[in-house]
């Protein structure tokens, strides 16, 4: 062995789970002679690629932590003053540490599962209090993608609900001082749907009965704090509705959107501790009124109880969720931003009520008094009113240089100013420096500048706009101040919650492998984490490095020509991939193809985004054996061949098998006028062997979040890139600050800090590690599925029988022999240690397991061993040893409360309840509650923290 070589394998070796031994072992049992042989006879012949990508050959993660340094130190770090959405703040090192760097928080799922998902839930909980008492709104959900696409959110909710009242074009007004990037998306997203976007001055607007809703800045873009209760009086009058987009911290400050009579309240919670990182990612926020409770997008977190009648958290509502509601839904959003709301939520739990207005006091100050000895200078203000942003007149050919000298960046107006945003992080120092630019300007070389809080109330905020409501009274902001008890309460959270650092999460579909921390730890860094997304290109040219060549990475390995890195979940890029479809037909003026084509095996989220896109759905049948049934397509897009505008199609599909026909069921889509989108969350089983591109796609999203290693935080964040052939690539995703339309997201690279990630995962595998990760999570699946059909009835396979890289187990027999569901299997499961796979989806009844790459064979064996254990006990249901209602797993999950009770009544022993296998004892995991009431939570809807008087 060169040992020379061999140092750059390592990482494959500690990110692929079964070690030789093991895959030899494996194999016996699946039934190959090697993995060559299961790959062959798993992934059809035809789709095969016959060369190896062009990728470069992996290093060590000790020569990948030195090179990203490097490329680190190419992004110039300047006090920025830029704002507009995005400004430094400081994350306290106690939820950087404990949060933010701490598996046990990024590597949990979705709280699907929520009696093990407790402790972010009730962080979440937090979250949605915060917002909604600085917000002044009584519902909040908990998290969206940015500020842009929570504002797009917010007019397609108005205006799905104000649609039946319009017989004409609908219009919605927003004001000329929204954020640029806000309007951007609202562009892009009102297109398909017709909406007639009017700008205008608030003040000076005449509103009708055609206008559905309107959009306000609050501070506005130019840092001016406007009282728009006139302006909203006369909205409502005419019977539209109105959206607030604002600044939480301002809110602690200023009189909240709800008080001033807005029915909707948007923003992003950034500037609560989470680092810019060039555009994300950050929790975008949503506020409304009960009203809207069955409109609102994203994930709702409610209190209900157990089965003990304990307080416990769920998600609420689910019925209007995307997977749920399919084409009736009015949004996709899935992975949305829960790590970064929970960071959020921590700082407003440790800062408190007093510790925020302190802070926000402080900024307000600062910039009060650089605005004054500015204007003692010399020079003309443009501010009257404001919380952190003053403008001041000014030519920016004089002042640009002086600043760029002082590692400054200001914000430069077309109309002749210089904007100045405060933050957090501004230091009396900082103040002078900005001063002394100014004073440079004029040809003096030096400034002073005087801090006297009593000389400087805040006099430039407006009396009628103070705030007077109190906010955060609840218990939790009021008792963790000290870095003590806060330490302890984040771990507190973090022991209710099973995450990737407790044992594997097997969820189908959504592929939740390792994230190695040499990949992780470079996000911390200030030279990545601190970098407006708006600063001047050659103050990010580490961010364009990577960029560039991740771009040109997953361009390689989907087979395609071009990429957009800018779409922030997996639904933004399917959302993001038909509307480049939709424009490339639209350049062909071909604009009345609008009927897609969804196969009941595509992933869950796409018809959603088909709706958003504007498109008409039609549904393609599979066949008995799960495949798609080509002639009921072909019957479909010859039907629609004038107006075919694309094809969804997942692949594998979501029913864990390779079309064998995958390249006739393109062709298909071509010959009658239209593209094909594949959706990517499969892409796992792909990687190296074949790609869509080769198959016959015209376009792919990729969840990065899955096959390339961003952890899923709990909830968020995700990545969704899309990477076309060159026809779609002037059609693909735009943004202001590039100078070209279309943007689907608020940056013009989405969540750029973590696309460190997969740029790692790629760079640290190489060609060879990648394919070989692909070859492991398809010999880890066949593995599973061989051990576990021994007992359970698995549905669907390709030939020979093999599955891809996941499977669905039918449990809908036992329903009949015992009353055993679904979901009590899932419950049955935590008490064993484990997450249940991904449930009922995409067939009712069943739980679809993917079990990734990363896990060993000892892991894989447990949850078979599991498996088997809980088949062995519906065994002694269908024989009457334990009755079809008071059994183990009717009961499940037990809690440690449960177990520990005086008097024991269950027909059962505690040791079968609690240890039902000898591997439990040595790493038990306790879920929190016991079965939740999901009815009750959803009658009694509750989605903040408990008020004062329940705790004072």
């Amino acid at each position: 062995m060169n040992l020379f070589l061999s140092q750059s394998k390592e990482f494959q070796k500690r990110h692929i789970g079964p070690n030789e031994a093991e895959t030899k072992q494996m194999l016996e049992i699946v039934g190959a002679a090697s993995i060559d042989e299961l790959i062959d006879n798993t992934i059809p012949t035809q789709i095969r690629l016959n060369q190896e990508l062009r990728l470069p050959d992996s290093i060590s993660e000790q020569e990948y932590l030195l090179d990203i340094w490097k490329t680190a130190t190419m992004n110039q770090v300047y006090k920025t003053y830029i704002g507009q959405g995005y400004y430094n703040t400081i994350t306290p090192a106690v939820i950087l540490r404990n949060v933010f760097e701490n598996p046990g928080w990024y590597t949990s799922y979705t709280p699907y599962q929520a009696e093990i998902s407790q402790g972010r839930l009730e962080s979440l909980l937090n979250y949605q209090t915060v917002v909604a008492d600085l917000t002044g709104l009584p519902l909040a959900n908990a998290s969206l993608l940015d500020e842009a696409t929570a504002a797009a959110e917010a007019m397609s909710m108005l205006f799905n609900k104000c649609n039946p009242k319009h017989t004409g074009k609908p219009k919605f007004f927003i004001d000329e001082n929204v954020f640029r990037q806000t309007k951007d998306v609202i562009n892009t997203r009102s297109q398909p749907f017709g909406i007639e976007l009017v700008y205008g001055d608030h003040a000076a607007a005449t509103i009708d009965d055609t206008y559905f809703a309107a959009l306000l800045q609050y501070p506005d873009s130019k840092g001016s704090v406007e009282d728009y209760r006139a302006f909203i009086e006369k909205v409502h009058a005419s019977g539209a509705y109105v959206i607030m987009a604002t600044d939480l911290l301002a809110l602690t400050l200023l009189t909240s959107p709800g008080e001033l009579g807005a029915d909707v309240a948007v923003g992003s919670a950034q500037r609560l501790g989470v680092p810019m990182g060039y555009g994300g990612p950050h929790a975008g926020f949503f506020a409304t009124r009960d009203d809207f409770k069955r409109d609102i997008p994203g994930r709702i977190i409610g209190v209900s109880v157990d089965a003990n009648n304990n307080r416990a958290l769920r998600m609420a509502l689910q019925t209007r969720e995307q997977h749920i509601k399919r084409e009736r839904a009015t949004s996709n959003i899935c992975t949305a931003q829960a790590l970064l709301a929970n960071m959020a939520a921590m700082y407003a739990v440790y800062h408190g009520s007093e510790g925020l207005k302190n802070i926000a006091a402080r900024i307000a100050l600062i910039a009060q008094t650089v605005l004054q000895e500015v204007k003692a200078l010399g020079y003309e203000s443009g501010s009257e009113f404001f919380f952190d942003t003053i403008r001041i007149k000014a030519d920016k050919a004089v002042i640009l240089p002086v600043a760029e000298k002082n590692n400054i960046n200001f914000l430069y107006t077309d109309d002749g100013f210089v904007q100045i945003s405060i933050d957090e992080t501004t230091t009396q120092q900082d103040a002078l420096d900005i001063l002394y630019v100014f004073a440079e300007a004029k040809g003096q070389d030096e400034a002073t500048i005087g801090f006297d809080s009593e000389e400087y109330s805040l006099h430039h905020i407006p009396e009628s706009l103070t705030r007077t409501s109190a906010f955060l009274t609840q218990e939790v902001f009021n008792s963790h101040h000290s870095e003590t008890q806060m330490m302890r309460y984040i771990k507190k959270l973090e022991k209710r919650d099973l995450a990737l650092n407790t044992s594997m999460i097997s969820l189908g579909s959504c592929t939740m492998k390792l994230n190695a921390a040499t990949e992780m730890i470079p996000l911390s860094w200030p030279e990545f984490a601190s970098i407006h997304p708006f600063v001047p290109e050659e103050q990010a040219r580490g961010y364009a490095k990577i960029i560039k060549e991740l771009g040109e990475y997953l361009s390689v390995i989907t087979g395609f020509d071009a990429c957009s890195l800018q779409p922030n979940s997996g639904a933004q890029g399917e959302f993001a991939g038909l509307m480049t479809i939709r424009n490339f037909h639209i350049a062909n003026n071909q604009e009345h193809r609008n009927v897609v084509l969804i196969p009941v095996s595509a992933h869950g989220t796409n018809p959603a985004s088909a709706a958003m896109a504007g498109m008409k759905i039609v549904i393609v049948k599979s066949d008995e054996k799960g495949l798609i049934d080509v002639e009921d397509l072909r019957e479909k897009a010859e039907a629609n061949k004038e107006n075919l505008s694309a094809l969804m199609v997942t692949y594998p599909s979501t029913y864990g098998i390779f079309e064998e026909k995958i390249m006739e069921i393109c062709r298909i889509v071509h010959d009658n006028g239209g593209q094909v989108y594949m959706d990517g969350a499969n892409m796992n089983a792909q990687v190296g062997y074949t790609s869509p591109g080769f198959i016959g796609a015209d376009v792919c999203h990729l969840n990065l979040h899955k096959t390339f290693a961003i952890p899923h935080g709990g909830g968020g964040p995700g990545v969704g890139p899309i990477c076309v052939k060159a026809h779609l690539a002037p059609h693909l995703p735009g943004h202001f600050s590039l100078n070209k339309a279309h943007a689907v997201s608020a940056a013009a690279y989405g969540s750029a800090s973590i696309l460190l990630i997969s740029y790692a995962y790629i760079k640290l595998l190489g060609i060879e590690g990648l394919k070989k990760s692909t070859a492991y999570a398809i010999l880890n699946a066949n593995y599973m599925k061989a051990k576990i059909e021994k007992n359970y009835p698995v549905l669907y396979a390709g030939r020979n029988g093999n599955c891809a890289h996941e499977f669905i187990v039918d449990l809908r027999p036992f329903k009949q022999s015992a009353g055993v569901e679904a979901e009590d299997i899932a419950k049955r499961l935590m008490d064993y240690g484990f997450h249940a796979p991904t449930m009922s989806f995409p067939v009712p009844g069943t739980i679809m397991i993917e079990p990734t790459e990363s896990e060993d064979k000892a892991e894989l064996d447990r949850f078979c061993d599991a498996m088997e254990s809980i088949f062995r006990e519906i065994k002694t249901i269908e024989e009457n040893v334990y009755d079809r209602t008071n059994n183990v797993l009717k009961n499940a999950p037990h809690t440690q409360k449960v177990i520990c009770v005086d008097e024991w009544k269950q027909p059962y022993s505690r040791e079968m309840a609690a240890f039902p296998l000898p591997y439990v004892w040595e790493n038990k995991f306790w879920p929190a509650v016991s079965r939740i009431n999901n009815t009750y939570g959803d009658r009694n809807l509750v989605c903040t923290c408990a008020p004062t008087e329940e705790w004072a």
